[in-house]
């Protein structure tokens, strides 16, 4: 029994190799390699006063976008930051502010 009604019958598909895949978007390079700056329009801005450094950012980046420094304080990595605002999202204590650019 599944819990989607939807899904009965229809058989869960295994890709046992890169050519059984279907012809999708693939990421062929992990994003610490793509630079994806160049289409944002808005960015993070860390207020290290606010923050207490818990990483929660640095851990939902889906672009590892940012980094913590020889202190311990994250710090944007612009060159790799695409401006989703999941670190703006993610911050409990709203210390980074998402700014137009």
């Amino acid at each position: 029994m599944t819990d989607h009604p939807e899904a009965e019958g229809r058989k869960a598909l295994a890709y046992l190799t890169e050519a059984d895949l279907p012809e999708r978007p693939l990421a062929t390079v992990p994003s610490d390699v793509i630079k994806t700056a160049s289409w944002r329009t808005f960015r993070p801005v860390i207020h290290l006063d606010a923050c207490t450094k818990c990483y929660v950012c640095w851990k939902f980046c889906p672009d590892v976008a940012i980094d913590i420094d020889e202190a311990g304080w994250p710090i944007v990595l612009l060159d790799y930051c695409k401006g989703c605002g999941i670190c703006a999202e993610e911050c409990k204590l709203r210390a980074i502010d998402m700014v137009k650019e």
